[in-house]
């Protein structure tokens, strides 16, 4: 097991313990590839995937990772190759999963948890968040938004989709032994594509 250890980042009360495989059901959970189903398992170890990616945004996506970097939430707004990536996941202690994102010099660090209405959302240490829906698609498993909000204190306050970055799209998927492919996608229904990063990363812990 490798042992992360952080300060924490989300506060307020704790919230249900986030179990990917119930929201995503059971036929569908079954159809995951073993190593997926335990890497998105409740409560498992903290653990460490190293890769590469590669990062691409559009001039608009660029606006949109300055605006959100005024909110303490960086979004990778860079266009590079091969770029030396480190992804940390632990338990918040509150019910959540803190996913850590180091991108060559940036750290882009996100929460995901069941929100008060039993839903699942991903909430940034600036309080930007999404609203997602999780599914399987074609053996891998996705995560999608359906709506941004800010979150202050125990405030939500939506945010217009005219003022954000497009449907966000993750997609985790089985390469090989041992190695995902971690896929982001944001799409814009004025501005087109603003963000797409993809990267092969190694599981320390292959079945």
């Amino acid at each position: 097991m490798n042992t992360l250890h952080h300060s924490p980042t989300t506060e307020g009360p704790a919230h249900a313990a986030l179990d990917i495989s119930a929201l995503v059901g059971a036929a569908s959970w079954q159809t995951l590839s073993p190593a997926i189903r335990r890497r998105f398992a409740a409560a498992h170890d903290d653990v460490s995937y190293v890769g590469e990616m590669e990062l691409r945004a559009s001039w608009i996506g660029r606006v949109f990772g300055l605006a959100a970097s005024l909110l303490g939430s960086p979004l990778a707004a860079s266009r590079k190759n091969a770029v030396a990536a480190r992804v940390n996941v632990r338990n918040d202690g509150n019910g959540g999963v803190v996913w850590e994102r180091v991108l060559g010099g940036q750290q882009v660090r996100s929460t995901k948890r069941v929100g008060p209405d039993g839903a699942l959302e991903e909430c940034t240490s600036g309080g930007l968040s999404m609203h997602l829906d999780v599914f399987v698609d074609d053996g891998a498993l996705v995560f999608q938004s359906r709506g941004y909000f800010l979150l202050l204190g125990r405030m939500r306050m939506p945010v217009p989709g005219w003022l954000t970055p497009g449907t966000c799209r993750v997609e985790h998927r089985d390469v090989g032994p041992g190695q995902f492919r971690f896929t982001l996608t944001m799409q814009h229904r004025l501005w087109g594509r603003t963000f797409h990063q993809t990267g092969v990363f190694n599981d320390p812990h292959p079945l």
